[in-house]
């Protein structure tokens, strides 16, 4: 599937749906990624001040690719 995420919002959403379809718990994706269950909570709430490099990690842990776009290239 190839969205276009803009928002905290939608990507928390995307990691809330993605997590529930695996089966995992706040908790045990916490523990797959590395970080705290309260930090997955702030994700899939669309909290804006978020630690990147986490997000990263959460995104690593339940197998999502990120795919960044250079808009400048080529001009």
């Amino acid at each position: 599937m190839n969205k276009k995420l803009l928002t905290m919002k939608e990507i928390g959403s995307l990691i809330r749906v993605t997590r529930k379809e695996q089966g995992l718990s706040q908790e045990e994706l916490a523990g797959l990624s590395g970080t705290g269950r309260r930090f997955i909570s702030d994700i899939e709430n669309g909290k804006n001040n978020i630690q990147v490099g986490k997000l990263l990690l959460v995104i690593q842990a339940l197998g999502l690719n990120l795919y960044i776009f250079n808009q400048w290239m080529n001009k």
